[in-house]
């Protein structure tokens, strides 16, 4: 990367100032350990979420709740964010956070375990929005999901679709990166969604269900 191009890059993450809770968040989950998404990235959720009149929104991967936090920002005050993370403490703090941003339990709804147990028990096309950010392995398998529970139009979203800036280089063959590529090359080849990939933050995979 040319230093214009990481300046234009530094300047995009910051365009949008995150507020003082999810700030909050993201010190926890950078405590956790519980990754998590860049500003940049939590303004294109809250963007996709307002822009798409999301009101039925489901995340997989809650961490301390910075990404629940941005898309509550963007879904209508009678929409519900429903969150699924297999680590009970996350979903504590995510909790408070949402409380603390006066968007608590009739706004959301945190569901205890793993996605992929919990997954085939949604209702098909249930939800406007789905955000993919979990377990990389099982991408795949979370976006065969999003095509049943999502409605037609609905939009599916994976965040760290680049991977740390791995996907791009061929060279890089350790398991999360080459299941990254692939996910990307199907789902930009496939007639189910329409697909765009941002190079928003870690990269952002956006595909609206046909």
């Amino acid at each position: 990367m040319t230093s214009d191009k990481a300046q234009t890059w530094v300047f995009s993450e910051e365009y949008v100032s995150e507020s003082e809770t999810i700030r909050r968040a993201r010190d926890v989950a950078i405590e956790l350990g519980a990754e998590p998404i860049s500003t940049g990235v939590g303004a294109t959720l809250r963007m996709l979420a307002s822009c798409t009149g999301a009101k039925a929104v489901l995340e997989i991967g809650t961490g301390a709740g910075v990404s629940g936090l941005w898309m509550l920002e963007g879904i209508p005050t009678n929409g519900v964010l429903t969150t699924i993370d297999v680590e009970p403490e996350f979903h504590r703090h995510a909790r408070r956070a949402f409380e603390s941003a006066g968007r608590g339990s009739g706004h959301t709804r945190l569901i205890s375990g793993r996605a992929l147990d919990v997954l085939p028990r949604m209702a098909a096309g249930a939800y406007d929005m789905i955000v993919i950010d979990a377990d990389v392995k099982e991408t795949p398998e979370y976006l065969d999901h999003a095509l049943r529970i999502l409605r037609p139009g609905g939009t599916a979203v994976v965040v760290h679709a680049l991977w740390h800036d791995r996907v791009a280089d061929p060279a890089r063959r350790d398991e999360e990166t080459v299941v990254m590529r692939e996910v990307i090359r199907v789902m930009g080849e496939t007639e189910d969604f329409v697909t765009s990939l941002l190079p928003v933050g870690d990269g952002v995979l956006v595909a609206v269900k046909a």
